[in-house]
């Protein structure tokens, strides 16, 4: 029997409410908490299972980086006829947590254990329902502690250890099973100081005061390995677990990759061969290519032929060169590619492409100092899929124990979602970053922020981990301009903020890089409203750039902000905060850490700590 809750956007699977993250919902206007299921209910509640389904999504690049044969974008039920029968998959949450609390009485106790109607998802509670007015019921709400450890395991919060029933108690020895008879969590006053945990059988009382420190649960019961979004995939683990919030941000942060779809990987090649280029790219000896290709011509190969407008021999030839590039494909880092398409790419791509086309512009004088290179991104497809997700702590490493799997076992696939969109590259002068970022001061001040990154990853990763990007001063410079741009262009061009997206591109060594991509990758409408690649055109990003910077200048939190006591210390920054720098962390590819607003403007000392601090004295 299934149980119809509510609809999820696409774009929300694949990053807030994917697998393993606890999603609330309405039912029959009851409250019901549940923890999105494993990729294995995909495949089940939604065939054909795995690559197989019509909703797959390609991305070479990020496939050969994740190991992956392709992505599926989150499956949506099809619309019917009057007359046809309506289509009945669902996507699979499996309710969490277990325990219910009724408004009314305060009492708190397993599921099983309130009145439900069949066939719905509430439950509610019979005692409180008899005494209210009228028919109607009143429904339990889910408890608002669950205990999550940094390996991504959830559990139920440990109610009979916490509330320490005496000796004897009947309700203790009923501990964790579907009938217990039911604790009494009451609010007496504010704070949590104030909300009393109480055995109504042997009056064992305790406030939930504490319940967030980390000494509490060094001597509390440790984590049991329960993954209730896999089925049957429970653990072994006896790791130190934490209680948080049923709702908190930290019980759930995705680990998501991405790729921008560039040249050669963005023609239309794989998309038109589609099943064929598995069966063409599997032959032992592709010698033999042309021949195969010229036999399946006469039969259903003669349409694809024609789409592309190939003979044999220039497909076989395109398929070749295709798998030879494959194998040179860098993969530890997929950004320097999409450099030098945005940097070394002459004006118009050279050929027609439906994924990825670029008009590079004159760069202003105004601001030729500091911008050497502007270029318009007049279409854009962005490929985003989510690997596994971490809980307590912002995910560091990508392939870190501490990311939790999406799946029992690895699958040839991972979710993901297709996004097209527009946006604005600027690459910083080289020659003048060069001489900024060798400075002593500002080498003094980003090295504080990175040693504070360092010593938090050696206690959460070992004393020999290092993470797997260094924090540079053109790292957080092209980073803060990113964010003070993001600002501007929601007012120059009428997206919401949310809809903006940044992409860093700052490297040193052989290879470097000093670029920003702000670009409007989402699936929503605003997506479509246009007008953000047409801000990069001539004198008008110039202007757009002056306000930018102008108007991080002063702070309303200064002089607070500017002397570094607003910003959080976990968060790696510096001289930011909310009214000036921060943006939403669905923009933020390092939920809004690693910024420092000195960079760009000074302390004000005006000693030349700011990279753009000569273009306020030109104003």
């Amino acid at each position: 029997m299934k149980n119809e809750l509510q609809e999820l956007r696409r774009s929300a699977v694949v990053s807030t409410f994917g697998p393993g993250s606890v999603v609330d919902f309405r039912a029959g206007g009851g409250a019901v908490s549940g923890i999105a299921a494993g990729l294995e209910e995909w495949d089940r509640s939604f065939p054909p299972a795995g690559l197989a389904h019509p909703q797959v999504i390609r991305e070479t690049r990020l496939q050969k980086k994740l190991g992956v044969k392709g992505f599926r974008a989150p499956p949506v039920t099809l619309e019917r006829g009057k007359d046809d029968d309506p289509d009945t998959r669902r996507l699979v949450a499996v309710r969490f947590p277990k325990w219910l609390q009724c408004p009314s009485c305060d009492v708190i106790k397993p599921e099983r254990r309130w009145k439900n109607d069949p066939g719905k998802a509430y439950r509610y509670c019979p005692t409180c329902t008899e005494k209210a007015y009228g028919d109607s019921k009143v429904f339990v709400i889910p408890v608002r502690f669950v205990m999550a450890c940094k390996h991504g395991h959830v559990d139920e919060f440990p109610w009979d250890w916490w509330v320490g029933h005496k000796p004897g108690c009947s309700v203790a020895k009923r501990e964790n099973t579907d009938r217990h008879p039911g604790l009494v969590l009451r609010s007496e006053r504010p704070g949590l100081a104030g909300l009393i945990l109480s055995c109504p059988k042997c009056g064992a009382r305790r406030s939930m005061d504490g319940i967030f420190s980390k000494q509490t649960w060094e001597r509390g019961p440790k984590c049991r390995g329960h993954r209730p979004w896999l089925a049957d995939g429970d653990e072994s683990c006896g790791k130190g677990q934490y209680a948080v919030q049923r709702g908190a941000s930290n019980l759930y942060f995705p680990v998501t990759e991405s790729a921008l779809s560039i040249p050669p990987w963005s023609d239309r090649l794989q998309e038109v061969l589609g099943d064929w280029w598995s069966s063409l790219t599997s032959l032992d000896d592709l010698s033999k290519l042309e021949d195969y290709i010229e036999f399946l011509a006469k039969g259903d190969l003669e349409s694809i032929l024609k789409e592309l407008e190939m003979s044999p021999a220039e497909l076989a030839d395109a398929i070749r060169a295709r798998l030879t590039s494959y194998e040179q494909l860098r993969t530890d880092d997929l950004r320097p590619a999409e450099f030098r398409q945005f940097v070394t790419e002459p004006g118009r791509s050279r050929t027609p492409d439906i994924d990825f086309e670029t008009r590079r512009e004159k760069v202003s004088a105004e601001i030729a100092p500091w911008i050497s290179r502007v270029v318009r991104a007049v279409r854009l497809r962005e490929v985003r899929a989510i690997k596994g997700f971490t809980r307590i702590n912002p995910p560091g490493d990508p392939d870190s124990p501490e990311v939790a799997r999406l799946s029992k076992e690895p699958l040839e696939w991972l979710p993901a979602i297709e996004v097209r969109g527009e946006g604005i590259f600027l690459a910083l002068n080289e020659e003048r970053l060069s001489s900024w970022e060798s400075r002593p001061d500002v080498i003094a001040r980003v090295s504080e922020c990175e040693a504070r990154h360092q010593a938090d990853w050696k206690e959460r990763y070992g004393a020999d981990a290092k993470p797997p990007q260094a924090i540079t001063p053109r790292y957080m410079l092209c980073h803060t301009l990113a964010h003070v741009l993001m600002r501007q262009l929601t007012l120059e061009c009428g997206y919401s903020s949310a809809s903006l997206r940044e992409r860093i591109y700052a490297a040193t060594g052989d290879e470097k890089m000093a670029g920003i991509l702000i670009y409007t990758a989402t699936p929503d409408a605003d997506g479509t409203l246009g007008g953000l690649e047409r801000q990069g055109k001539g004198e008008r990003i110039a202007r757009i750039l002056q306000r930018a910077i102008s108007a991080v200048e002063w702070c309303s939190s200064d002089p607070l902000c500017i002397t570094d006591m607003m910003g959080a210390i976990n968060s790696y920054s510096r001289s930011v905060c909310h009214a000036c720098c921060l943006a939403p962390e669905t923009s933020c590819e390092t939920f809004n850490c690693f910024l420092d607003r000195g960079l760009l403007i000074g302390d004000g000392s005006g000693n030349g700590l700011g990279f753009f601090e000569d273009m306020l004295r030109r104003d």
